[in-house]
Protein backbone atom coordinates (compact mmCIF):
# COMPACT_ATOMS: atom_id res chain seq x y z
CA UNK A 1 0.00 0.00 0.00
CA UNK A 2 2.90 2.37 0.72
CA UNK A 3 3.99 2.52 -2.93
CA UNK A 4 0.44 3.12 -4.14
CA UNK A 5 0.04 5.85 -1.52
CA UNK A 6 3.23 7.57 -2.72
CA UNK A 7 2.13 7.36 -6.33
CA UNK A 8 -1.30 8.73 -5.49
CA UNK A 9 0.23 11.57 -3.49
CA UNK A 10 2.37 12.55 -6.49
CA UNK A 11 -0.65 12.49 -8.82
CA UNK A 12 -2.67 14.66 -6.45
CA UNK A 13 0.25 17.09 -6.18
CA UNK A 14 0.53 17.23 -9.98
CA UNK A 15 -3.19 17.89 -10.32
CA UNK A 16 -3.07 20.71 -7.78
CA UNK A 17 -0.18 22.31 -9.69
CA UNK A 18 -2.04 22.01 -12.99
CA UNK A 19 -5.13 23.53 -11.39
CA UNK A 20 -3.07 26.46 -10.13
CA UNK A 21 -1.80 27.07 -13.66
CA UNK A 22 -5.33 26.90 -15.10
CA UNK A 23 -7.06 28.72 -12.25
CA UNK A 24 -9.19 25.70 -11.43
CA UNK A 25 -10.45 24.07 -8.23
CA UNK A 26 -8.85 20.61 -7.73
CA UNK A 27 -12.10 19.35 -6.23
CA UNK A 28 -13.56 19.43 -9.73
CA UNK A 29 -11.24 16.65 -10.92
CA UNK A 30 -12.06 12.96 -10.55
CA UNK A 31 -9.17 10.51 -10.55
CA UNK A 32 -10.66 7.43 -12.18
CA UNK A 33 -8.28 4.59 -11.40
CA UNK A 34 -7.92 2.30 -14.41
CA UNK A 35 -7.74 -1.17 -12.87
CA UNK A 36 -6.90 -3.13 -16.03
CA UNK A 37 -3.60 -4.44 -14.67
CA UNK A 38 -4.34 -4.18 -10.96
CA UNK A 39 -5.12 -7.11 -8.70
CA UNK A 40 -7.84 -7.13 -6.06
CA UNK A 41 -5.43 -6.40 -3.19
CA UNK A 42 -4.07 -3.33 -4.99
CA UNK A 43 -7.58 -2.10 -5.76
CA UNK A 44 -8.69 -2.53 -2.15
CA UNK A 45 -5.59 -0.66 -0.98
CA UNK A 46 -6.46 2.18 -3.31
CA UNK A 47 -10.04 2.32 -2.05
CA UNK A 48 -8.72 2.45 1.51
CA UNK A 49 -6.68 5.50 0.47
CA UNK A 50 -9.84 7.35 -0.49
CA UNK A 51 -10.21 6.75 -4.23
CA UNK A 52 -13.88 6.13 -5.06
CA UNK A 53 -13.85 5.99 -8.89
CA UNK A 54 -12.67 2.83 -10.63
CA UNK A 55 -12.63 2.10 -14.35
CA UNK A 56 -12.43 -1.05 -16.45
CA UNK A 57 -12.26 -1.61 -20.20
CA UNK A 58 -13.45 -5.21 -20.33
CA UNK A 59 -16.98 -6.22 -19.38
CA UNK A 60 -16.03 -9.54 -17.82
CA UNK A 61 -13.34 -7.93 -15.66
CA UNK A 62 -15.78 -5.23 -14.60
CA UNK A 63 -18.26 -7.89 -13.53
CA UNK A 64 -15.65 -9.92 -11.65
CA UNK A 65 -14.02 -7.01 -9.85
CA UNK A 66 -17.31 -5.38 -8.93
CA UNK A 67 -18.23 -8.55 -7.05
CA UNK A 68 -14.86 -8.88 -5.33
CA UNK A 69 -13.55 -5.49 -4.21
CA UNK A 70 -14.36 -3.97 -0.85
CA UNK A 71 -16.61 -0.95 -0.34
CA UNK A 72 -18.87 0.26 -3.12
CA UNK A 73 -16.86 2.28 -5.63
CA UNK A 74 -18.27 4.25 -8.53
CA UNK A 75 -17.58 2.14 -11.59
CA UNK A 76 -16.72 3.54 -15.01
CA UNK A 77 -16.49 1.57 -18.25
CA UNK A 78 -13.84 2.72 -20.74
CA UNK A 79 -13.75 -0.03 -23.33
CA UNK A 80 -15.40 -0.38 -26.71
CA UNK A 81 -18.78 -1.77 -25.69
CA UNK A 82 -20.06 -4.68 -27.73
CA UNK A 83 -23.80 -5.21 -27.90
CA UNK A 84 -23.59 -8.64 -26.26
CA UNK A 85 -21.87 -7.11 -23.20
CA UNK A 86 -24.44 -4.41 -22.49
CA UNK A 87 -26.36 -6.53 -19.97
CA UNK A 88 -23.13 -7.00 -17.98
CA UNK A 89 -21.99 -3.39 -18.02
CA UNK A 90 -25.14 -1.30 -17.58
CA UNK A 91 -26.17 -2.64 -14.14
CA UNK A 92 -22.69 -1.87 -12.76
CA UNK A 93 -21.21 1.16 -14.49
CA UNK A 94 -22.43 4.58 -13.40
CA UNK A 95 -20.58 6.07 -16.38
CA UNK A 96 -19.91 4.55 -19.80
CA UNK A 97 -17.16 6.65 -21.39
CA UNK A 98 -16.89 5.02 -24.78
CA UNK A 99 -20.14 5.37 -26.74
CA UNK A 100 -19.53 6.04 -30.43
CA UNK A 101 -22.29 4.09 -32.18
CA UNK A 102 -25.96 5.03 -32.26
CA UNK A 103 -27.12 1.41 -32.53
CA UNK A 104 -25.18 0.55 -29.38
CA UNK A 105 -26.60 3.59 -27.63
CA UNK A 106 -30.11 2.51 -28.59
CA UNK A 107 -29.52 -0.92 -27.06
CA UNK A 108 -28.06 0.63 -23.91
CA UNK A 109 -31.20 2.75 -23.64
CA UNK A 110 -33.50 -0.25 -24.08
CA UNK A 111 -31.74 -2.31 -21.44
CA UNK A 112 -31.44 0.61 -19.02
CA UNK A 113 -35.17 1.15 -19.40
CA UNK A 114 -35.85 -2.51 -18.63
CA UNK A 115 -34.04 -2.23 -15.28
CA UNK A 116 -35.32 1.25 -14.41
CA UNK A 117 -32.02 3.06 -14.82
CA UNK A 118 -30.93 6.32 -16.41
CA UNK A 119 -27.51 5.47 -17.84
CA UNK A 120 -24.89 8.20 -17.88
CA UNK A 121 -22.77 8.11 -21.03
CA UNK A 122 -19.94 10.08 -22.55
CA UNK A 123 -19.52 10.25 -26.30
CA UNK A 124 -16.10 9.14 -27.47
CA UNK A 125 -14.69 11.42 -30.16
CA UNK A 126 -11.65 10.57 -32.26
CA UNK A 127 -10.21 14.09 -32.28
CA UNK A 128 -6.89 12.96 -33.76
CA UNK A 129 -8.61 10.97 -36.54
CA UNK A 130 -6.37 7.96 -35.92
CA UNK A 131 -7.54 4.85 -37.73
CA UNK A 132 -6.48 2.65 -34.81
CA UNK A 133 -8.73 4.47 -32.32
CA UNK A 134 -12.45 4.17 -31.72
CA UNK A 135 -14.66 7.23 -31.55
CA UNK A 136 -16.83 9.21 -33.89
CA UNK A 137 -15.47 12.07 -35.97
CA UNK A 138 -16.39 15.67 -35.28
CA UNK A 139 -18.07 15.72 -38.69
CA UNK A 140 -20.76 13.28 -37.58
CA UNK A 141 -21.14 14.59 -34.06
CA UNK A 142 -24.17 16.89 -34.43
CA UNK A 143 -26.18 14.18 -36.18
CA UNK A 144 -25.24 11.74 -33.42
CA UNK A 145 -26.32 14.19 -30.72
CA UNK A 146 -29.68 14.85 -32.38
CA UNK A 147 -30.44 11.14 -32.21
CA UNK A 148 -28.94 10.57 -28.74
CA UNK A 149 -31.01 13.21 -26.94
CA UNK A 150 -34.21 11.45 -27.95
CA UNK A 151 -33.51 8.43 -25.70
CA UNK A 152 -35.36 8.63 -22.40
CA UNK A 153 -33.03 6.41 -20.38
CA UNK A 154 -29.79 7.97 -21.55
CA UNK A 155 -28.08 10.93 -19.90
CA UNK A 156 -25.42 12.25 -22.27
CA UNK A 157 -23.26 13.99 -19.69
CA UNK A 158 -19.97 14.59 -21.46
CA UNK A 159 -17.29 13.78 -24.00
CA UNK A 160 -14.25 11.53 -24.01
CA UNK A 161 -11.13 11.23 -26.12
CA UNK A 162 -7.76 9.53 -26.15
CA UNK A 163 -4.72 11.54 -27.16
CA UNK A 164 -2.05 9.98 -29.39
CA UNK A 165 0.97 8.38 -27.72
CA UNK A 166 3.56 11.00 -28.62
CA UNK A 167 6.15 13.26 -27.02
CA UNK A 168 4.70 16.21 -28.90
CA UNK A 169 2.96 17.82 -25.95
CA UNK A 170 1.77 20.80 -27.95
CA UNK A 171 -0.14 18.39 -30.17
CA UNK A 172 -1.61 16.61 -27.15
CA UNK A 173 -2.65 19.94 -25.67
CA UNK A 174 -4.38 20.87 -28.90
CA UNK A 175 -6.32 17.58 -28.85
CA UNK A 176 -7.60 18.28 -25.34
CA UNK A 177 -8.35 21.92 -26.09
CA UNK A 178 -10.34 20.86 -29.15
CA UNK A 179 -12.45 18.48 -27.07
CA UNK A 180 -13.17 21.21 -24.52
CA UNK A 181 -14.18 23.64 -27.25
CA UNK A 182 -16.37 20.95 -28.81
CA UNK A 183 -18.19 20.49 -25.51
CA UNK A 184 -18.79 24.24 -25.27
CA UNK A 185 -20.05 24.37 -28.85
CA UNK A 186 -22.50 21.51 -28.28
CA UNK A 187 -23.90 23.08 -25.12
CA UNK A 188 -24.46 26.30 -27.03
CA UNK A 189 -26.09 24.52 -29.97
CA UNK A 190 -28.42 22.08 -28.20
CA UNK A 191 -30.76 23.41 -25.51
CA UNK A 192 -31.47 19.90 -24.21
CA UNK A 193 -27.80 19.22 -23.54
CA UNK A 194 -25.98 19.93 -20.31
CA UNK A 195 -22.57 18.45 -20.95
CA UNK A 196 -20.36 18.82 -17.90
CA UNK A 197 -17.84 15.97 -18.04
CA UNK A 198 -14.61 15.87 -20.01
CA UNK A 199 -12.90 12.49 -19.77
CA UNK A 200 -9.40 13.02 -21.10
CA UNK A 201 -5.87 12.42 -19.92
CA UNK A 202 -4.11 9.24 -18.87
CA UNK A 203 -0.94 8.39 -16.95
CA UNK A 204 1.35 10.11 -19.45
CA UNK A 205 -0.62 13.30 -20.09
CA UNK A 206 -3.07 13.94 -17.23
CA UNK A 207 -1.42 17.21 -16.19
CA UNK A 208 -2.00 18.72 -19.64
CA UNK A 209 -5.56 17.39 -19.62
CA UNK A 210 -6.30 19.07 -16.30
CA UNK A 211 -4.89 22.37 -17.57
CA UNK A 212 -7.22 22.10 -20.57
CA UNK A 213 -10.40 21.36 -18.61
CA UNK A 214 -10.58 17.63 -17.85
CA UNK A 215 -13.05 16.67 -15.14
CA UNK A 216 -12.08 12.98 -15.26
CA UNK A 217 -8.55 11.65 -15.72
CA UNK A 218 -8.16 7.93 -16.38
CA UNK A 219 -4.99 6.85 -14.61
CA UNK A 220 -3.64 3.31 -14.33
CA UNK A 221 0.10 2.72 -14.60
CA UNK A 222 1.03 5.90 -12.72
CA UNK A 223 -0.88 4.51 -9.71
CA UNK A 224 -0.04 0.81 -9.87
CA UNK A 225 3.53 0.89 -11.29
Amino acid sequence: MEEIALNLNKINTDIRRSCEIAGRDPSGIRIVAATKYANIEQINNLLDLGIVDLGENKADELLLKSKTVNNKPIWHFFGHLQSNKIKKVVPIAQFIHSVDNIDTLSKINDFAKSIGKIQKVLIEINISNEETKFGISKVGLNNFIMKAIKYGNIDVCGLMTMAPFTDNYDYIRNIFKTLRNTLDDLNNSFKKLNLSELSMGMSNDYMIAVEEGATMVRIGSAIFK
